[in-house]
């Protein structure tokens, strides 16, 4: 991930100071930006992600305390998307809101089994007018997509958990809705320092906001194992007793992760756990001591530094090791992928990397899972359906990009993740309290100006799967802390993997952005008002 450096000890918690026809989202940018008082509905265009194309037209729809929740056709899936829908609409409306399989005027439908076979595996129709709203979609993912649209088409207060006045107006008109790319992720480290299924379970809710897909849960590194191992249980009960600084740690049972992957699903995201290997692996290396070439085990580590610790291609205790935890955590996982980390081996040499981390792919396929890992993977034999994970920057050689070029051309899959762009800790500016510089200053227009699509110059776009956010936490550990780094920039990136590349202007996108401040507010996210961005005057 990264070029870590040694770091001050965790900050205190931050406290902020804080017409006619489809018409693609206008791309041209706006002359002197303000962000607007909203009178009126929500434009439909104004939503982030920028949706495919919208026609605006027709009266708008208001919910009163006669509106429904129908479900056309009395489809399960469509009754728990309308359930959701439900729980977010009814304490600030203050509106009965019934889901229900009745017919009638007054609804907000939604409808899944659309024959449009254009909307695909996530895409939606949103339909809006004087008796209604109807959201058409072929599969549920494309509903639930649909249902944070309409969120953000209704005022920010929405959002709040008390009953607020009103009205909740939804501009008429049609939006038609589709990813640009599949893969859409966020990441949180949860091996530096713990993070607890609530603080996660959160992260999930604000991320699904803006149609990511994907969770990412890095579970193992040097100062900490997240993920309980029956096959070797004092990888979690003693690798995951501390953490950065040399907090208390702690770790997942499998009741609690299979919990978290539950969760994530229900906000039709697809979690992706990491073990990264061969290094990152001091907390495993401390747990068994057989672990280690020389058959000593290390200390437990509290520090921030990196590239110190490789399991032990000589001994066949490491094939064992792998096979086991790789096995365990499949199990748990019904996702697609299951990604073996790869970066930063600074101690293993080359030869035994290859050994390692060919062993390591072979095992993720016999347990039915694709392989992914840090685009340093591409070293180890290429494998059908191979995804890397890139994560260089502009310091980057042109060689070590030329060689994931390479694979990318050879078939490898690629999910871009620049650190000097969509790394969510990195600090905005020299003041930021939290967060790490070794990528530069990443502030809200940069981590937004880059196109996934052809950002390693010579892959091909068919390539890239999508793109990521990581979000690294040497320096944080309190939700607070997390939204302040990640907020505003991973509306962007969640743009930038969704929408269509010609609706990628940052004159036109921080006036979005700006609008959508009163409901970070309300959702009580913690955000960083960048001077890039036209905030509205609190």
């Amino acid at each position: 991930m990264r070029h870590r450096r040694t770091i001050p000890r965790l900050l205190a918690p931050l406290l902020l100071v804080a017409t006619a026809g489809f018409a693609t989202v206008a791309a041209a940018p706006l002359p002197a930006p303000a962000a607007p008082q909203q009178n009126g509905p929500v434009p439909l265009g104004q939503v982030i992600p920028a949706p495919a194309s919208t026609k605006a037209g027709g009266a708008a729809y208001t919910l009163n305390p006669r509106t429904s929740i129908r479900i056309e056709g009395g489809s399960a899936e469509a009754k728990k998307v309308g359930a959701y829908l439900a729980d977010v609409l009814r304490p600030s409306t203050g509106f009965p809101l019934p889901v229900t399989g009745k017919g009638g005027k007054d609804a907000i439908t939604l409808q899944l089994g659309s024959r449009d076979r254009s909307l695909g595996e996530e895409g939606y129709r949103l339909d809006s007018g004087r008796h209604g709203v109807t959201i058409t979609a072929r599969k549920a993912a494309g509903l639930f997509h649909g249902v944070q649209t309409l969120r953000q088409l209704l005022p920010a207060g929405v959002e709040k958990k008390s009953r607020q006045p009103g009205p909740w107006q939804v501009a008429g008109g049609t939006i038609k809705d589709v990813p640009r790319f599949d893969y859409r992720a966020v990441m949180l480290d949860v091996g530096r320092h713990f993070l607890s299924v609530e603080q996660v379970k959160r992260y999930i809710d604000q991320a699904a906001l803006y149609k990511m897909n994907t969770l990412r849960l890095h579970l193992t590194e040097d100062q900490g194992w997240r993920i309980a191992i029956d096959s070797w249980p004092r990888l979690a009960a003693y690798g995951g007793s501390t953490q950065v600084g040399g907090g208390p740690g702690g770790y997942y049972t499998k009741a609690q992760y299979k919990d978290l992957v539950k969760y994530a699903a229900s906000r039709k995201m697809e979690v992706v756990p990491e073990v990264d290997m061969p290094g990152h692996t001091n907390a495993a290396l401390a747990s068994y001591a057989e672990l280690n070439c020389n058959g000593v085990a290390p200390p437990l580590y509290t520090g921030t530094e990196v590239g110190f610790s490789s399991l032990c291609a000589g001994k066949d205790v490491t094939y064992r090791f792998i096979d086991d935890v790789i096995r365990e955590i499949a199990a748990l996982t019904p996702g697609r992928y299951l990604h073996i980390g790869g970066d930063e081996a600074h101690s293993t040499s080359r030869e035994d990397y290859v050994k390692i981390m060919n062993h390591a792919q072979d095992v993720v396929g016999k347990y039915g899972k694709k392989i992914m890992g840090w685009h340093q993977i591409v070293a180890a034999k290429q494998a059908n359906g191979k995804v890397a994970q890139y994560w260089g920057y502009d310091a980057t050689s042109a060689a070590e990009r030329q060689t994931v070029v390479d694979a990318a051309k050879a078939g490898t899959k690629l999910v871009i993740s620049p650190a000097d762009r969509s790394y969510l800790d990195m600090k905005y500016h020299k003041d930021t309290p939290l967060g790490l510089k070794w990528a530069g200053y990443v502030e809200v227009d940069r981590s937004y100006d880059w196109d996934p699509g052809s950002y390693l110059t010579g892959a091909p776009e068919s390539s890239v799967l999508g793109v990521e956010a990581p979000l690294w936490t040497e320096t944080l550990a309190t939700s607070d802390q997390l939204e302040f780094m990640a907020f505003p920039r991973l509306p962007g990136i969640a743009e930038l993997g969704w929408s269509p590349r010609s609706t990628h202007d940052w004159n036109t996108y921080k006036v979005r952005l700006a609008a959508q401040a009163p409901r970070f507010e309300a959702l009580g996210i913690d955000y960083y008002r960048s001077a890039k961005v036209p905030w509205p005057a609190k």
